[in-house]
């Protein structure tokens, strides 16, 4: 099986001898260039990891309970 998808330019019309293209004419078509480079293997694929989102969580978490404990620490002293 043949997995080559160029156009064969003995069988595509308006191709000149020799695989040219006259002026005025439209080229053929070209193979997809998805597949032409190093498979990308250092990125996740989707969405965050678990851990930065924990990490995100507990820092909120902490910065919401202090400023909570400030607010109920000023409102009790006036």
């Amino acid at each position: 099986m043949d997995n080559n998808t160029d156009p064969d330019p003995r069988r595509t019309p308006g191709l000149k001898p020799g695989g040219t293209v006259p002026p005025g004419e439209t080229p053929p078509g070209e193979d997809s260039t998805s597949g032409a480079g190093p498979r990308d293997t250092q990125n996740p694929t989707k969405g965050w990891a678990k851990g930065p989102l924990a990490a995100i969580a507990v820092v909120t978490g902490l910065m919401a309970a202090f400023f909570l404990v400030y607010a109920v620490f000023l409102w009790t002293r006036a």
